[in-house]
């Protein structure tokens, strides 16, 4: 049976199952911030600071009462480790064993990690870490042999070597900077570690796709992942025919979706809150889906060189009334305690402008005080 939804009713499912702009999150700050892990999968790391980093800042779009200590908490809590999804991440606890893949494909060496492995010194730091607890890359002495750019020290090539090969996991960050220890002792006894199968791991990658997201494409399946794209294309025809996923089109564009996502449609979309959304958030960092989906063409900045720019070196989309009005060029300038909206881009399709400003004056003033700042001030606005 194929099925067809108008976009709106497309953004609206996209929109919910993402945790936006609101959902019903239960008990204490903490445990709100849990609740969005587990609804999320993961959440981007990244290293920017023009403002709060992205990990922190996708944590909190979908939960105001959240606090940086929570990716803390919920690391030493075993609730979320760190790895790779389509980038570095900090990934649900429940995931675990879908990790597993990529560390067997690294360390067998089906899959080339971008650091030459050095068996003899990854031996070493091994023995290390065994006998002296979890080390921070600092913790070594190791002279650089060249700059390239990327982290150049023999020891940090190693340790990350071992850590994207499973050998060692993160146990925790000291103002940034990874803590490693042996994977046997950050792993909790509880958690499935029994390695997929091809088969397994692939549907794996559709249902969560498809549950994180509403519905999706295959490109959206196997974003950034090499290797999976037959597999996954695979076990998304059996899990139509096993009718677990649905075929459902948005005007000619197929798309796949679970079943029950198709009930979001009919659930409320709070459209009155506005939403600043991290250039990594989840929802957004797939842009061509952004594009195809809320009409949205979005591209990050900070790469271009800064003749070329459009928008600005850190711009940040904003969400209201269930579609993305306006673009934020922000910067907090902390020791002033001062946040800098230096542009707003208002799009053209923007209508209701007051309710519009209205909403994101509330906005900015919450993410004013996320990101360690009293006032905040808009420097131009762009219509």
């Amino acid at each position: 049976m194929t099925l067809s939804i108008s976009k709106p009713q497309a953004q609206k499912i996209a929109l919910h199952s993402q945790g936006l702009p609101n959902q019903n999150l239960q008990g204490s700050a903490y445990n709100k911030t849990v609740q969005v892990m587990s609804k999320l999968g993961y959440v981007q790391i990244d290293t920017i600071s023009v403002v709060q980093r992205a990990h922190h800042h996708t944590l909190w779009s979908r939960n105001h009462q959240y606090v940086p200590e929570h990716l803390d908490r919920m690391v030493r809590e075993k609730v979320a480790f760190e790895y790779w999804s389509h980038a570095a991440s900090y990934l649900a606890m429940k995931d675990f064993r879908f990790s597993l893949p990529r560390k067997h494909a690294l360390k067998s060496g089906k899959l080339n990690h971008w650091f030459k492995k050095n068996p003899a010194l990854m031996n070493e730091v091994v023995s290390r870490i065994a006998s002296e607890g979890p080390l921070m890359a600092k913790d070594f002495e190791s002279s650089v042999i060249k700059k390239t750019g990327w982290e150049s020290k023999p020891t940090k090539q190693a340790l990350e070597s071992l850590y994207m090969q499973g050998d060692l996991m993160i146990s925790e960050r000291r103002a940034f900077h990874k803590v490693y220890d042996l994977t046997e002792r950050v792993l909790p006894s509880h958690v499935d570690t029994t390695i997929p199968s091809e088969d397994d791991y692939a549907r794996f990658l559709v249902l969560n796709t498809l549950r994180t997201h509403g519905l999706a494409r295959l490109p959206e399946m196997t974003y950034l992942l090499k290797g999976v794209k037959s597999n996954v294309q695979l076990a998304l025809e059996e899990l139509i025919e096993e009718k677990l996923v649905l075929d459902v089109f948005v005007g000619t564009e197929r798309y796949y979706a679970l079943p029950e996502s198709l009930d979001l449609v009919h659930q409320r979309l709070s459209r009155k809150q506005a939403k600043i959304l991290s250039p990594f958030d989840n929802f957004i960092i797939q842009r061509n889906r952004l594009r195809d989906i809320f009409d949205f063409d979005y591209q990050l900045e900070c790469y271009v060189p800064a003749p070329k720019r459009k928008y600005g070196y850190f711009v940040l989309p904003v969400l209201w009334d269930g579609r993305l009005v306006a673009r934020v060029d922000c910067k907090a300038h902390r020791k002033d305690e001062h946040l800098e909206v230096i542009n707003l881009y208002l799009e053209p399709r923007l209508s209701k402008l007051d309710e519009f400003q209205h909403s994101l004056n509330k906005e900015l003033l919450a993410f004013t005080h996320f990101n360690q700042c009293a006032s905040y001030s808009i420097t131009n606005t762009h219509h």
